[in-house]
């Protein structure tokens, strides 16, 4: 781009159009330097969100455009607005002609069914002193008109009518603030954060499921007093084998990845006949004795098993109520279940070639052809999903009864893979071209891609947000809160273009406002308090528009820092998550020894030198050590256990609304589950819960740890 854009009245033009745009020309590294964004990259980025920019007249033409944008619609693509607020809406009509702007409600919020609100009201025009502007030769006039405060909470549709031409559009109303729950207002929660697949029972299938997340709600809420269960994102993976190891790279988020299902808690199971329960047995024979294996997680063999059960289960009866439950949920789900199942269909007959042309687009004559074709397969993916819902439903059911506050906290990836069921549903959706990732910082050097195709802001909000709507809903579906990773990624993401290096990216803007009230409307509709993962590089104003919309953050003890020293309990923030440590790093006894920087070594993984960064990995344990001691919680040379629950302990004194405790660190695991930056040069999301020792520790003998019994002890009585 450097050589189509010669001179700096034209690099002027590409950065005006790329701001227009919402590509950020410049920003903050991790350390605090600013650094530019090459040009060559923004007219990838540009490009990947439909805008020419590889010349200087394709730029000038661009910003013409871009600049006469909203005064060719009579409406906004969509109105997002905040409950309690007076809003203005902007309507373009040919200039000095009359408009009348109304309001249909959608009727979904109770309040609004309690009070009797009208189904339609009239909006009124407020005074405005905008000019009227000169568009594609027509003179174009601005009006305004104002949503009042009290339209109730839901997601509405905004008429207006002009010269005859009526236009509409969606108009949602968001909740100013997401409240806590008063059980949770009151004071601190703790709760156990789990990586699912590797929690196994010895009646799994050789990878912890849904009624194995049940059964440790159980058993922690009972004798352990835990408030909450976190896991991984249970999203859809791909429908044949290999599965992708990654619980963050789904084929779909949307959807649930029917893995995780326990067969035998499946009620027409219990119905079999003989020789189908002895089917069903066969299958689960390859994968039983897998739950006592300290080696790799093996999910092709466990999905080959189950699914061939699954089968068969599937072909039995329902009862009549059951088959209409079955209807009921299908009914709900809609198209985008249909969708997701065919597409499920249509991957497993064309096992492993090439996707048809034909069938790139859903709409197609082709994919309706292909779902009537496979209609039998179409079903029984469809079927999974209900499966899976009624599991997922029965693990929070178990967990509010067992007395958890919460319950079942669930994980929102930040985005899919990118030849999966969304990308290819979502396409019109969906910028191409380009992958999500992250900037250099300190723990990953190297910077990150992510390889998910990000949403397109504007195609997005052109849609009404309907795809993020209805995602969010069946992520919320049965749980206590959702956790939403890289939730910065609401405010902007960072876009690598492909052929790119993670580092050769840029940031792209979005409308936080709508994203993060859309997630607080669909939240509070669902009952459930949102963790917003909000690590790494951000913009200090994040965090604090955040709180105010009622969003947790996170807080990790090694990240927490005040002039350079951890950061004392008390000047934590109040809505976060705290832990110790996360997922994509070793667990607490690990770290503490500097395996994070063996491994990152190891692994080629570091910019800087080795000794370099073991001499601060000391520094850091020692100076965690030394705050512990001035808090009176270790004494003269503590040993890894002692740290551990120390660190622990000092977490419950803080200010956090929630205190999580990940399972690995409770029962002295070592072995990190994932390492940012690798493929296949790490068993990545595949290693099984182990001691200290690497011996295997199913869910039955969790409390028979005496490292996890006094772990949970020293959290729960700590406050």
């Amino acid at each position: 781009m450097d050589q189509a854009v010669p001179d700096d009245g034209a690099r002027a033009e590409l950065h005006e159009l790329a701001a227009a745009h919402g590509v950020l020309t410049e920003y903050h590294r991790f350390g605090g330097e600013l650094a530019h964004v090459p040009d060559a990259t923004l007219v990838d980025v540009l490009q990947a969100l439909g805008v020419e920019a590889g010349s200087p007249q394709a730029v000038s033409q661009g910003l013409r455009r871009v600049r006469d944008e909203e005064w060719r619609s009579v409406l906004p693509p969509t109105v997002v607005v905040r409950q309690g607020h007076e809003s203005q809406v902007p309507v373009h009509v040919t200039d000095g002609a009359s408009v009348h702007v109304w309001l249909e409600l959608d009727g979904a919020e109770p309040a609004a069914r309690r009070h009797a609100v009208r189904p339609r009201r009239d909006l009124a025009q407020t005074e405005n002193d905008v000019p009227p502007r000169e568009v594609d030769g027509r003179r174009v006039g601005r009006a305004t008109f104002a949503v009042p405060a009290d339209v109730p909470l839901g997601w509405h549709t905004l008429y207006a009518l002009s010269e005859g031409n009526e236009s509409s559009t969606t108009l949602v109303v968001t909740p100013d603030r997401l409240e806590l729950p008063a059980a949770v207002a009151r004071g601190q929660v703790w709760g156990v954060l789990a990586q699912l697949y590797s929690v196994r029972s010895r009646t799994s299938w050789g990878l912890g499921d849904l009624a194995d997340l049940a059964d440790l709600a159980w058993l922690t809420a009972h004798r352990a007093g835990a408030d909450f269960v976190a896991v991984n994102p249970l999203s859809a993976a791909e429908p044949v084998t290999p599965m992708t190891p990654s619980p963050y790279l789904p084929t779909s988020r949307r959807f649930g990845n029917p893995v995780y299902v326990r067969v035998e808690d499946i009620l027409e199971t219990a119905y079999l006949s003989a020789a189908d329960r002895s089917l069903v047995e066969w299958a689960a024979d390859p994968v039983r004795d897998l739950d006592g294996d300290g080696g790799p997680l093996d999910r092709d063999a466990v999905w080959d098993a189950k699914k061939a059960a699954l089968e068969v289960v599937h072909s039995a009866p329902r009862r009549a109520a059951r088959q209409a439950a079955y209807e009921e949920f299908v009914a709900a789900q809609g198209a985008g279940l249909q969708d997701f199942a065919t597409w499920c269909a249509i991957v497993e007959e064309l096992g492993g070639r090439p996707w048809p042309a034909e069938l790139a687009d859903p709409g197609s004559p082709a994919v309706a052809a292909a779902r009537e074709r496979l209609a039998e397969r179409v079903d029984f993916f469809i079927w999974l999903q209900w499966v899976f819902d009624e599991q997922k439903a029965a693990a929070q059911r178990t967990a509010v009864d067992a007395g958890m506050r919460l319950g079942i906290v669930h994980d929102l990836a930040v985005g899919v893979h990118p030849d999966g069921a969304d990308a290819w549903a979502n396409a019109d959706v969906l910028a191409r071209g380009v992958g999500v990732g992250a900037p250099p910082d300190m723990y990953n050097q190297q910077g990150q891609n992510w390889s998910q195709p990000p949403w397109n802001p504007r195609a997005l909000a052109r849609a009404g947000y309907a795809p993020y709507r209805d995602m969010l809903r069946t992520a919320l579906r049965h749980a206590g809160a959702l956790r939403v990773d890289h939730i910065l990624g609401l405010f902007r993401l960072w876009w690598v273009p492909e052929g790119r290096s993670a580092r050769d990216g840029a940031y792209v803007r979005y409308d936080h406002d709508a994203l993060v009230g859309i997630l607080a409307l669909e939240a509070q509709r669902a009952g459930a308090v949102v963790i917003g993962e909000d690590l790494g590089v951000f913009e200090p104003w994040v965090r604090e528009y955040l709180a105010d919309r009622g969003v947790l953050g996170t807080s990790v003890f090694w990240f927490e820092k005040t002039g350079g020293r951890p950061t004392a309990p008390q000047d934590y923030r109040r809505l976060t998550l705290a832990t110790v440590g996360t997922h994509d790093m070793p667990p607490t006894a690990g770290y503490l020894a500097g395996e994070h920087v063996d491994l990152r070594e190891r692994l080629g993984l570091l910019a800087e030198d080795a000794q370099a960064l073991r001499g601060q990995a000391r520094a850091e344990r020692n100076a965690a050590v030394a705050v512990l001691a001035e808090q009176g919680l270790v004494g003269d040379n503590p040993s890894e256990r002692e740290v551990v629950e120390a660190l622990h302990r000092y977490l419950r004194r803080s200010s956090a609304a929630l205190v999580g405790v990940q399972l690995v660190d409770a029962v002295g695991e070592r072995r990190a589950q994932n390492q940012p930056g690798t493929d296949r040069e790490y068993p990545n999301w595949k290693v099984p819960l182990g001691d200290s020792a690497g011996n295997v520790v199913l869910v039955e003998d969790l409390f028979d740890n005496a490292r996890l019994r006094s772990l949970f002890a020293a959290v729960a009585a700590a406050r």
